[in-house]
């Protein structure tokens, strides 16, 4: 089965600046999914090490070393999703960039300070 492009759909020739607008608005929220995904296995490697270090009951010790490979576990996920979709968003820009290069350049407005 052959891969669905998302962005087929949309003529590159009529995206605006609202388009790349979002775009950054996109690459923003996949950078903010990337931390949490890096405070949540972060902290689960933290709760690991503290229960296995502090724990006087076996089943505390159990807890703390499932936490430790699922922080790392976290981690890995977070960062390959992260890869995926900025490989996904750059396509996209590339497509972006490649039409805005064919607009109208943009007038330059004079201001008052302009003058001094």
């Amino acid at each position: 089965m052959a891969k669905h492009d998302l962005y087929s759909r949309f003529d590159v020739e009529t995206l605006i600046l609202r388009d790349e607008l979002a775009i950054d608005r996109t690459l923003l929220a996949n950078e903010r999914t990337l931390l949490s995904y890096l405070r949540s296995g972060i902290a689960l490697l933290i709760a690991g090490v503290s229960f296995i270090h502090f724990a006087h009951e076996i089943w505390f010790i159990v807890v703390g070393v499932i936490c430790v490979p699922s922080g790392f576990i976290t981690v890995l996920v977070g960062v390959s999703r992260y890869n995926k979709m900025d490989k996904a968003i750059s396509v996209v820009r590339r497509k972006f960039d490649k039409t805005s290069t064919k607009t109208a350049p943009v007038k330059k407005v004079m201001r008052d300070t302009d003058d001094i």
